[in-house]
């Protein structure tokens, strides 16, 4: 078993200004999910992308927008999105502050991920 406090590791460059953590994944022995937090910065944001595998977000902290094909949808603290394979997505911070969240997605998608 692994426990973690998320401040103590390293974050790297990730999206517009985006920092990128990673939790739990492969290194740690982890044998189906990558566990992601992530910091945008206000104004920050991912790319808009899409991937062939399903990814999970828990909004912890600031707000911002969820932008899909059905349109823009408000994020607070509290918001938890299901993101389907295939589909097109950007996550932006509308707030003032960081807009903070948990992302897990397969091993695979950690692997391959350019951007969030």
């Amino acid at each position: 078993m692994l426990i973690r406090n998320i401040g103590e590791i390293p974050s790297v460059p990730y999206g517009q200004g985006a920092e990128k953590r990673v939790v739990f994944g492969k290194k740690d022995g982890a044998p189906t999910f990558a566990m992601r937090i992530f910091d945008v910065p206000p104004g920050g944001g991912s790319s808009d992308h899409c991937h062939d595998f399903e990814h999970e977000v828990l909004i912890l902290k600031g707000e911002g927008v969820l932008k899909s094909e059905s349109g823009e949808s408000p994020l607070v603290e509290g918001s938890a999105l299901f993101v389907p394979a295939n589909e097109q997505h950007q996550l932006l911070n509308t707030g003032k502050d960081i807009l903070r969240f948990v992302c897990m997605v397969p091993l695979r998608g950690e692997d391959s991920c350019s951007a969030l």
